[in-house]
């Protein structure tokens, strides 16, 4: 009796833990249809179906990884308010999507208000996001205020909202711009050490 308690003991704790971490996997897998460990095809089969623009980075210092950023020529990507789309990819696999958000043609209090959108969606569809930091600097007649708000629903899986806004004031002028990155860590650590022991 009591080996079978002990045993069902762990397999409810192993459950919890891993279907915790499961269940948090799956509330933040990446946008776009995309899902972690995808190849960088998905991506570019895409971007070719809405006849986009990829650009694809191959950092010399940082063997392995992959960048993928994806554009239109004008305007939007299909469906959303946001101007980019940029993949990270170790080993050919996805770890990192991040969703850019700028618009020449919108102001810096227009963007504001599609950041505070943004980030009312987010916290509906993924709970509440935790300030990270709210700075502001001034140099060079230039004023940069940045802020940004984060989730980790287990650590080493998160999603990170930035917002930054650069006011000239030689020209009186702002601009101002957005991101919302969802990364895997434990994944990207997971990926790293099999590139070290293939």
């Amino acid at each position: 009796m009591s080996g079978w308690f002990h045993s069902a003991v762990r397999i409810a704790v192993f459950t919890a833990f891993f279907g915790g971490q499961l269940m948090a996997q799956a509330l933040l897998q990446p946008p776009f249809g995309l899902r972690w460990g995808d190849s960088p095809e998905k991506l570019i089969a895409w971007a070719s179906r809405h006849s986009l623009d990829l650009n694809i980075s191959l950092p010399g210092d940082q063997p392995g990884l992959r960048i993928l950023r994806i554009e239109p020529r004008k305007g939007f990507l299909p469906e959303t308010k946001a101007g980019a789309l940029e993949g990270r990819y170790l080993g050919g696999r996805l770890f990192e999507l991040t969703v850019h958000y700028f618009d020449a043609e919108a102001s810096a209090d227009l963007m504001e208000s599609r950041f505070e959108d943004l980030r009312k969606q987010v916290t509906t569809e993924h709970g509440t996001l935790l300030a990270n930091q709210q700075q502001r600097s001034v140099e060079d007649q230039f004023v940069t205020r940045t802020q940004s708000f984060h989730r980790e629903p287990v650590k080493g899986l998160f999603l990170l909202l930035a917002f930054t806004e650069v006011e000239d004031l030689l020209r009186k002028s702002k601009d101002a711009r957005f991101s919302l990155i969802y990364r895997n860590d434990n994944y990207r650590k997971e990926l790293l050490e099999e590139l070290k022991n293939p």
